[in-house]
C-alpha cells in the first residue's frame, strides 16, 4: 500500500506540473517512497488539527519540490482538495509554486530560498527541547515530537544551512532528522560541476549521527528512521540516495529537475507504475488507507489532549504559563515596568534597551533570545537566566556564535514552532547577512524581534566596514517590517513595547553605540503612530525638523539656536517613518503642517525621506561610506553638525 501511495505522489506531481506548465517534478518523483513512509506510517500528526502543539513537524527545505508536500497533505486528509492540486501554481490557489506558511494547512514554514528550511527546522527542534525542559514533568510528558526535513543538494550547499547545522550538532538536537536527497543533480547539471565535498563527513564533523540508505527501499528507509529516533543526543542526517525524476525516460538528468515532463514522459511514467492515463487519478484504496490512518491519528491527538488535561490539573501554574506563551499574552500596563531615565542623563540606547530587556523579561517569561557572539555589545543577555547548552535547554539565553544568517533563520523556526517570543541581535551593518531571513519573517508574518546596535557612523573607529549608512533604509523597504530607531533611552523602552505588542510580522529595533542624552519633552511620547512632536515652536512656525534616532538631539540643538534668532522651529521625532506615513492625514498635519518647510536629519542615506521632506524640503543625510575616526569626528567630517542643520533651515526659508 505504501508503494501505491508513492506512485500516487508521482502521478499527481506529473499531472499538476504539466497542467501548470511549470514546477519541479524531479524531487517529488525521487523522494516519493520517503514521503509515503513518513505520512503513511511514521508521523505523529492530525490532519483534523493542524495546530496540535506536539505534532511532528515536516519541513520541505527543498521547497521547489512543493508537489511532494501538497500531494501528501491532500492524501493525508488535510483541508487541501484535489481541485487545489489541479490549480497548482495558479492565482489564489492553496498550492503556490513554493510552500507558503499560512496559505496551506500542514505547511510548517515558507520555503524556496534554499537552506532556509533546514535552518528553520533547527530552530523548531531547539524550541521543542526548550519547551520540554520547561513544561515536562515526571509522569506528565506533554512535549516530545520530532522535526523531519527534506533537504536537497542545493540546501546543503547554502551557507545558512551550514551555520544552523553546525549549531544543531553543538546543541545535540537529537529529535531533528534530516533526509538529504542525494540525487547528485542541480539545475545546471551534475552536482560535480561545483560540488565535490563529502557531505556525510562534514556533518559528522558537526557532531551529527549520519546514516546511508537507498531512498527507494522503504524497509531500509524505515530502519534508518528508527535508528535516527533512537539517537537522542545527536541530530541525524540520513543520506538518501535517490534517482531524480524516477520512472521517467529522463530520470537522473537535470532535464527532469524543474521542467514539465511532457506528454510522452508522463505516459512512460504511468506505464512503468501501472497507472491509468486519466489525469489526477487517485486510487480509491489510497484514500481509504489514509481515511483509516486519519482515524488512528485522531486517537493519538485525543490521547495527548487527555495527558495535557491531566498535566494541567497537576500543574495549573505551568498551564497558565503555557497558555500565555502560546497566545503571546502580555501583562497589562507593561509600560509601568520600564526603568526611568532622567532628562539630561547620557546613555547609549543599546545600554538603555538592555536595562529595559531585564525588566520586560521579568514580566514576560516566554521571552528568549540571544546574539551572534555579541551580547556584551548588544546588551541582550537576560541576567539571572541560564544559557541554553547541550542537554540543558531550560535557559533563556541563546549563543548563536558568529552565525548571523543561521541565527535569523533559526529565530524564524522557533517563532513558527510556538511557545516563545524570540529575539536576536548583532550590529546593524551585519543585517546584510540576515536579510533573507528577515524578509521571510515578514512574508510569514512572524513576530520575530531583530535587534541591531551600532546603528550609524557614530560607531567611529571601526571604520566604514562597521558603520552602517544604507542598512536602516534597506530594512524599511521590506514589506511588513516595522523599523524603530529610537532617539533616546525613553523611546528605546517604548520601542521594545511596540515590538512585543506586534503579532503579525517582525520588528527591527535600531540602537546606538554612543551615549545620547535623555531628551526633555513637552508632551508624552507616542511611538504607536510612528512620529510625534518632541518640541513645539516658540516663535511663529517657520520650519519643521524631522529626525530619527540620535539625530533628534542634533535637531533639538539646531532648533534652539534658530529660536534665539526669532525663527520658530518645531522638532518631530520619527522613530518609525513608515508607520507615520500610514497615519491619517489629520494626524500627519497635526505633527508636520503641510506647506511648512521641512528638514529631515538622519545619519544614513536620505533617499527614502524625500516623501516627508517634500519637493522643497532639505535632507541632511550621509550619501557615502563612513571613515575611521572617533564617532563625533567621523560624523562632523561627514557633515552631520548642528551648524549644517541651521544653515539648511535658513536656506529653505530664505534667511
Amino acid at each position: 500500500m505504501l508503494q501505491r501511495v508513492a506512485h500516487t505522489v508521482r502521478a499527481l506531481t506529473a499531472d499538476a506540473v504539466e497542467a501548470a506548465k511549470s514546477g519541479h517534478p524531479g524531487l517529488p518523483l525521487g523522494m516519493a517512497e520517503v514521503g509515503a513512509l513518513l505520512y503513511g506510517k511514521i508521523l505523529r500528526h492530525d490532519p483534523a488539527w493542524p495546530e496540535w502543539p506536539d505534532r511532528d513537524r515536516v519541513v520541505l527545505s527543498a521547497g521547489h519540490g512543493s508537489m511532494w508536500l501538497y500531494s501528501l497533505l491532500h492524501l493525508s486528509g488535510y483541508d487541501l482538495s484535489l481541485d487545489e492540486i489541479k490549480r497548482f501554481r495558479q492565482l489564489g490557489s492553496a498550492t503556490p509554486g513554493h510552500p507558503e506558511h499560512g496559505e496551506t494547512p500542514g505547511v510548517e514554514t515558507t520555503t524556496g530560498p534554499l537552506g532556509q528550511g533546514i535552518a528553520n527546522a533547527v530552530g523548531m527542534a531547539l524550541a521543542e527541547r526548550m519547551l520540554a525542559a520547561r513544561f515536562n514533568r515526571p509522569g506528565h510528558e506533554i512535549v516530545g515530537h520530532y522535526t523531519y526535513v527534506i533537504a536537497s543538494d542545493g540546501d546543503l550547499m547554502e551557507g545558512v544551512a551550514a551555520e544552523a547545522s553546525s549549531l544543531a550538532g553543538h546543541l545535540g538536537l537529537g529529535r531533528l532528522i534530516v533526509f538529504y536527497d542525494d540525487n547528485q543533480i542541480t539545475i545546471e547539471g551534475k552536482t560535480s560541476l561545483a560540488f565535490s565535498e563529502d557531505v556525510a563527513k562534514r556533518y559528522e564533523a558537526y557532531g551529527w549521527h549520519v546514516l546511508f540508505v537507498d531512498g527507494h527501499d522503504m524497509a531500509a528507509v524505515e530502519e534508518a528512521i528508527r535508528a535516527a529516533q533512537a539517537e537522542t543526543e545527536r541530530p541525524s542526517l540520513i543520506v538518501t540516495k535517490t534517482t531524480i525524476g524516477w520512472g521517467t525516460p529522463i530520470a537522473g538528468t537535470s532535464k527532469v529537475h524543474s521542467d514539465p515532463l511532457g506528454a510522452e514522459n508522463i505516459a512512460a511514467l504511468k506505464a512503468k507504475i501501472g497507472w491509468p492515463e486519466e489525469p489526477f487519478y487517485v486510487p480509491a484504496e489510497v484514500y481509504e488507507f489514509f481515511n483509516e490512518r486519519k482515524k488512528e491519528l485522531a486517537k493519538e491527538s485525543a490521547a495527548w489532549k487527555e495527558r495535557f488535561e491531566a498535566w494541567s490539573k497537576a500543574y495549573p501554574e505551568l498551564r497558565a504559563e503555557w497558555d500565555k506563551a502560546f497566545g503571546l499574552e502580555l501583562p497589562e500596563d507593561l509600560e509601568s515596568a520600564l526603568p526611568e531615565f532622567a532628562p539630561g542623563e547620557k546613555v547609549a540606547t543599546r545600554a538603555a534597551a538592555g536595562k529595559v530587556l531585564q525588566k520586560l523579561a521579568e514580566r514576560v517569561p516566554y521571552l528568549v533570545g540571544g546574539s551572534g557572539d555579541l551580547h556584551p555589545s548588544t546588551k541582550t543577555y537576560i541576567e539571572g537566566a541560564a544559557a541554553v547548552t547541550k542537554g540543558e535547554y531550560g535557559g533563556r539565553n541563546l549563543h548563536f556564535g558568529v552565525r548571523e544568517h543561521g541565527m535569523g533563520a533559526m529565530l524564524n523556526g522557533m517563532q513558527l514552532h510556538g511557545g516563545f517570543r524570540v529575539y536576536g541581535s548583532t550590529f546593524l551593518t551585519f543585517a546584510d547577512y540576515m536579510r533573507p531571513s528577515i524578509r521571510l519573517a515578514a512574508l510569514m508574518k512572524q513576530p520575530v524581534i531583530f535587534i541591531f546596535t551600532h546603528d550609524s557612523v557614530y560607531v567611529g573607529e571601526d571604520g566604514p566596514t562597521h558603520q552602517p549608512v544604507e542598512q536602516a533604509e534597506s530594512l524599511r523597504i521590506i514589506p511588513n517590517v516595522e523599523v524603530y530607531r529610537p532617539a533616546d533611552a525613553v523611546e528605546a523602552g517604548l520601542a521594545w513595547i511596540e515590538a512585543l505588542k506586534r503579532t503579525d510580522g517582525p520588528t527591527v529595533l535600531l540602537f546606538t553605540r554612543q551615549n545620547v542624552p535623555v531628551l526633555e519633552r513637552q508632551e508624552r511620547p507616542d511611538l504607536s503612530r510612528g512620529a510625534y512632536v518632541i518640541k513645539r515652536e516658540e516663535n511663529a512656525l517657520a520650519a519643521v525638523i524631522l529626525a530619527s534616532g540620535s539625530e533628534v538631539a542634533l535637531a533639538l540643538d539646531a532648533a534652539a539656536q534658530l529660536e534665539t534668532e526669532g525663527i520658530g522651529v518645531r522638532v518631530v521625532s520619527v522613530p518609525n517613518r513608515e508607520l507615520f506615513l500610514r497615519q491619517d492625514a489629520a494626524y500627519q498635519e497635526s505633527v508636520a503642517p503641510a506647506g511648512t518647510p521641512r528638514l529631515v536629519v538622519e545619519a544614513g542615506v536620505g533617499h527614502g525621506w524625500r516623501g516627508l521632506a517634500g519637493e522643497n524640503g532639505r535632507i541632511l543625510s550621509i550619501e557615502r561610506f563612513g571613515v575611521s575616526a572617533p564617532g563625533a569626528q567621523a560624523a562632523a567630517h561627514l557633515g552631520l553638525t548642528v551648524e549644517r542643520a541651521v544653515a539648511l533651515v535658513k536656506e529653505m526659508i530664505g534667511k
